[in-house]
């Protein structure tokens, strides 16, 4: 997996454009369903990452980007759950994110944030 490319609002793995926020997990991309978090838009001014979402927890380190100027916020209950897994909690803007990822780890996944 290959990430050619980020701008405010797009990436681009593989060869394909995404303008949403993604899931990587084993090598495979996905949307972010952020549905399950919106809830709790209202405490936070945006959708934040709750662990009612589908995280790919699945992995050794997870990788979280938190957007262009790092403002997606990360909920408490998901670094508990990292935590209580023994996953490596990695949480950047997606520009140091994507650096992270670059590295490259068989045993890491990431959840991007594309805006904000």
């Amino acid at each position: 997996m290959q990430i050619q490319g980020f701008s405010f609002g797009s990436i681009r793995i593989d060869g394909v454009t995404y303008e949403c926020d993604v899931i990587i997990q084993a090598g495979q991309v996905r949307k972010r369903k952020k549905k399950p978090s919106k809830k709790f838009r209202a405490g936070f001014g945006h959708t934040p990452l709750s662990a009612d979402e589908d995280i790919p927890w699945t992995c050794r380190r997870l990788v979280v980007g938190t957007g262009a100027h790092g403002a997606l916020p990360v909920m408490d209950d998901v670094k508990r759950e990292a935590k209580r897994r023994k996953v490596e909690l990695v949480i950047l803007p997606t520009p140091d994110a994507i650096k992270i990822l670059h590295d490259g780890s068989e045993q890491t996944n990431a959840i991007l944030h594309v805006t904000c």
